[in-house]
């Protein structure tokens, strides 16, 4: 992972409503989230949903899929583990003292 698609995704995230659903998408796990469970339950106009997750979605985050009428959205796991993995890449003075898979989702 280069060091640009890194800072996007954490500047994706640095922005409380951005992940606070970033966070609801990991929850929700594979199932995913409509955006109207999502308004809902972080209780955020749908406007301003739609605008972070057009962020989160530039930054590769999040996923969208569209089942008939609805959109799905769900984390992107394997982005999350690319950016945790260039975080821990050389944690320890380079040896390796996590084990990778404490680190990753398998979601």
């Amino acid at each position: 992972m280069e060091e640009n698609d890194v800072l996007k995704a954490l500047a994706a995230l640095a922005q409380a409503s951005r992940l606070q659903i970033f966070r609801s998408l990991v929850v929700a796990g594979q199932d995913g989230l409509t955006p109207g469970a999502l308004a809902d339950a972080l209780t955020m106009p749908a406007a301003t949903l739609s605008f972070h997750l057009k962020e989160l979605l530039h930054a590769g985050l999040v996923s969208q899929e569209r089942k008939g009428r609805h959109l799905i959205y769900r984390a992107a796991y394997a982005r999350m583990n690319e950016v945790l993995s260039y975080l821990t890449d050389n944690c320890c003075q380079g040896q390796p003292c996590l084990d990778e898979a404490a680190i990753a989702c398998a979601c």
